[in-house]
């Protein structure tokens, strides 16, 4: 009597769950994700912050001014930027201030000079008198110029800002 021969059976994967969680992932990594801003990309510098240890309080996300001093790395001069996050508040403060020409109130971060930044910060505190300073220096650079930058701050009455640093550790 011939033997008779099983069937194989092949073996079958649902792929149903391993989709799903393919793009629950996707998601979550897409809603997670931080962008560069239009200021960001601009950029020609690079800040180091200080390390602290203590435990700082984040910058806020809307209605912040950020004073960046930072070392232009193609001249290598210290230099003054400016940028306003609110964007509407940013267009506002550009055509008031005198300064800004033409193709400069395109961008978002403005390389300025001491007078003009005393011009931004006081049209700044004008137009919106809740928006809240920043510096954002790098460590190395001398204090005086991060004095430079509180003395015109104090002189338009934005004595409390915060001070851009990283946490030691990071």
């Amino acid at each position: 009597m011939p033997k008779v021969k099983k069937k194989r059976m092949g073996f079958v994967i649902d792929m149903t769950p391993l989709v799903d969680i393919t793009f629950l992932l996707l998601t979550f990594f897409m809603f997670t994700a931080k962008f560069k801003s239009d200021a960001e990309s601009e950029q020609k510098f690079v800040i180091e912050r200080p390390k602290v240890t203590a435990d700082t309080s984040k910058v806020p996300d809307k209605d912040l001014a950020i004073i960046k001093i930072a070392v232009d790395s193609v001249t290598t001069d210290t230099l003054y930027y400016y940028e306003l996050l609110n964007e509407a508040d940013r267009n506002e403060v550009w055509s008031l201030t005198k300064s800004v020409s033409e193709e400069m109130k395109q961008k978002a971060q403005l390389e300025v000079s001491l007078e003009s930044l005393n011009e931004l910060v006081r049209n700044t505190k004008m137009i919106r008198t809740e928006t809240v300073f920043a510096i954002d220096a790098d460590k190395r650079l001398r204090f005086q110029y991060v004095w430079d930058a509180m003395d015109i701050l104090r002189k338009n009455s934005a004595t409390v800002f915060n001070y851009v640093t990283e946490k030691k550790g990071s």
